[in-house]
């Protein structure tokens, strides 16, 4: 369904702009065309209207509403010809009036399921007669009209391609395909990555690239690699079949004068236990070079053998030329979440300073062979703490008694290292599988070969189980719903219903808050990081729905949560025995991180000595500035920033619902601005009419508490410039802020 309006408004912004809109036309780093603003995903603009000087005098001159039942964790828009393309309310596709926020087109998906919410990709033919908007949605990728919003019919299957076929497996059994991040336009084609779930048996992240005309598939990478493959000696025979995962969910940079496209690739499923799948499994935790246009091996490094730890790598390695040993060389810099930062020459792959392969513990798991060794960079420091000890315990966490708990906690754990793998017992991650670099997570200046990292610290404590035999119960609906609950969801959204707050929600009052369609949808297909529950019934979900609505009302025996809740018997397991472990993410009652702060922080990198510049507290936590403790750095950023030729760095932080500017030479705020929601994702920069815009997404800070970002604070200009929208309601703070400078 598609809804459209002042379409004569966009054949007037199209009419009146005074060069081409090409990236080939314009200087570079000057537009944000794409995700990330530019093909290398540089994160940077080389606009300097805004600078140093003038930043402070930044103001809110429109805001357009997503809704709060629109994008998660972010959004980067882009803008072309004064149209701004967005993800919008229910998940729909909108063109706005870059300088107002005016609505041009509206394209209705009905509130898919999935959709890349973290942005979109844009492609117009040579002669701008054919100009595309593509993305993904419930599994399918989808291609629009960029002028009217409408389904291009000669694309794919009536404007759709599904997913789903090409993978080798039954497209039947594949509930979930398609990423949260966009792709990468490379001339004609559109190359794309995908988000398979945490479960085992996920389907497989193979590397594709489709014809943006007519939707055809024109190469497949198989991550996992097929028979006669390179790196086929590094799985069990035939693990391509079965084992899912070793994904591109995050971000992809291209060298277009190369012709060569990286990609950062994730774990195999299941992430904490691979006993399946013996080797260093190639090409999990790898930075891959293809051919752009055929899929053809390049080179490859891999950052984790045998990954046990879910360290994916999500952000989009950085394009960069440095002064290495006296002469200028091109590298590409790559980080994840294990703290590390990896520089490799762009054409080779090859660490340009050593990286030490050293030994690491052993695995404690029945049928487990964790890979011996792991690498170490040598030169660069890792920009996150790589150990939690019990002296390191937040010591804000109110009660004593809890803090003294999560030390004893801690000092029990089974604790080697950074690679320690999961076992039967407590077992310590840090950063944590949440934690260090993620999706969005770095920014380049290219003008001297500056690297900024975004980074959080988030211990997890996991514990690997076997999955129990289901038992059945007599009761009530909501008791029987409890007992599915203990035994599918406990163990991430704890037994209180309270979650693990930011990655994991709160259930408490679910229902309410969010209604029942979206809740019932989540468990059949999944909420990254959630996996899906399609093997539930439809009588189970509804006697889960109905303890949902009323935990008050599950009356399960204490003594049969015990026995659920019970660490299984520490035997050698029979081949095929299958284990779990939840997230783990340590968090205190009030929902604080159980370390000591910062929590997160930004770290400048000068790549040309190989040395941190600075490092600060990224932004704050609102409940800790009105206690009147700062310099915590917010509670798990998502997204990234941007760099500006002025010398700016652009980033925001939902903790505390900031946006910000720092000097990018010394990391200093130099302007804030308080905002009606929590800003997240990667910022856009772009200039209409010789004027300067600075563009964030947000999305909704609906509970109120530390990890949420506090009160929400009024929506101050947010109709600037944008006559006849009336302004939005309490709810109605999930969306667009756009700033600029005062016209003269």
């Amino acid at each position: 369904m598609i809804a459209c309006a002042a379409v004569c408004l966009f054949l007037f912004h199209n009419n009146n702009v005074a060069k081409a809109a090409g990236s080939s036309a314009a200087a570079p780093y000057t537009t944000w065309h794409e995700y990330g603003g530019s093909p290398d995903s540089a994160q940077y603009s080389a606009l300097t209207q805004v600078n140093k000087s003038n930043v402070n005098q930044l103001q809110q001159v429109w805001f357009y509403p997503a809704g709060n039942n629109g994008f998660r964790y972010g959004s980067n828009p882009i803008e072309i010809d004064n149209v701004m393309y967005v993800i919008g309310k229910n998940n729909n596709i909108a063109a706005l009036d870059a300088t107002t926020g005016k609505e041009i087109w509206v394209h209705d998906n009905g509130n898919p399921r999935g959709i890349s919410h973290r942005g979109i990709s844009y492609w117009e033919s040579k002669d701008r007669s054919d100009r595309r908007i593509l993305y993904t949605a419930n599994n399918m990728l989808i291609a629009l009209d960029a002028r009217t919003g409408k389904i291009v019919d000669t694309f794919g299957n009536h404007g759709m391609v599904d997913l789903r076929v090409g993978l080798g497996r039954d497209p039947k059994t594949i509930r979930q395909i398609e990423s949260g991040t966009p792709g990468r336009i490379f001339e004609n084609l559109l190359l794309l990555g995908s988000a398979t779930g945490e479960e085992y048996e996920s389907p497989p992240g193979d590397l594709r690239a489709y014809d943006v005309v007519t939707g055809k598939m024109v190469w497949i990478f198989h991550t996992v690699p097929h028979p006669g493959e390179y790196g086929y000696d590094t799985w069990p025979p035939n693990a391509w079949k079965y084992i899912g995962g070793t994904n591109t969910w995050g971000e992809i940079s291209v060298d277009e004068k190369r012709g060569i496209a990286y990609f950062p690739l994730g774990s195999p499923t299941y992430d904490f236990y691979g006993a399946d799948r013996h080797g260093a499994n190639l090409f999990s935790d790898c930075i891959l070079a293809l051919d752009a246009r055929t899929g053809k091996y390049l080179w490859h490094y891999q950052t984790t053998h045998h990954d046990l730890w879910d360290y994916d790598l999500e952000a989009a390695p950085k394009l960069m030329t440095v002064e290495h040993d006296g002469k200028m060389m091109d590298v590409i810099a790559e980080v994840s979440k294990n703290g590390f930062v990896f520089v490799l020459d762009r054409e080779t792959g090859k660490p340009i300073w050593p990286v030490e392969e050293r030994p690491v513990p052993k695995s404690t798991m029945p049928e487990e062979q964790a890979w011996p060794t792991q690498p170490f960079p040598t030169v660069l420091p890792p920009f996150a703490r790589q150990k939690f000890t019990p002296d390191e315990v937040n010591p804000y966490i109110a009660d004593p008694k809890e803090r003294e708990s999560i030390r004893q906690e801690v000092l029990a754990a089974h604790s080697e290292g950074l690679y320690t793998p999961a076992g039967l017992t407590n077992t310590m991650e840090i950063p944590g599988n949440n934690g260090g670099a993620n999706w969005g997570s770095l920014a380049m200046d290219p003008k001297n070969g500056t690297l900024y990292v975004v980074s959080k610290d988030a211990p997890s404590m996991i514990k690997l189980e076997q999955k129990r035999p289901r038992f059945e119960m007599r009761g009530t609906p909501e008791t029987q719903g409890q007992l599915i609950y203990v035994q599918n969801c406990q163990s991430c959204h704890t037994l209180s219903l309270k979650g693990q707050p930011p990655a994991i929600p709160s259930l408490v009052n679910v229902m309410n808050r969010v209604g029942e369609k979206r809740v019932r949808t989540a468990i059949a297909g999944g909420a990254a990081p959630m996996p899906g529950f399609p093997d539930l019934s439809p009588v189970d979900v509804d006697r889960l729905i109905a303890y949902l609505a009323h935990p008050e009302n599950g009356h399960l025996p204490p003594q049969l949560v015990t026995r659920l809740l019970a660490p299984p018997p520490a035997r050698l397991a029979p081949t095929g025995t299958r284990y779990w472990t939840g997230y783990g993410y340590m968090n205190s009652t009030e929902e604080l991180p159980a370390i000591a702060p910062p929590w997160s922080t930004l770290t400048a990198y000068d790549l040309n000595k190989g040395t941190i510049k600075w490092q600060i507290p990224l932004g704050e936590v609102t409940e800790m500035l009105a206690k009147g403790i700062k310099n915590t750095g917010s509670y798990w950023p998502r997204g990234g920033a941007v760099v500006t030729a002025s010398g700016l760095i652009f980033i925001g932080t939902k903790s505390d619902s900031m946006v910000r500017a720092y000097d990018e030479e010394t990391g200093k705020v130099v302007w804030e601005h308080k905002i009606a929601a929590g800003p997240e994702g990667i910022p856009a920069i772009y200039e209409v009419g010789g004027r300067e815009y600075v563009a964030f997404s947000a999305s909704s800070n609906d509970v109120p508490s530390a990890a949420g970002g506090g009160e929400t604070p009024p929506v101050a200009e947010a109709n600037n410039n944008n006559p006849g929208r009336t302004p939005p309601s309490e709810n109605e703070t999930q969306g667009y802020y756009v700033f600029a400078l005062p016209q003269r």
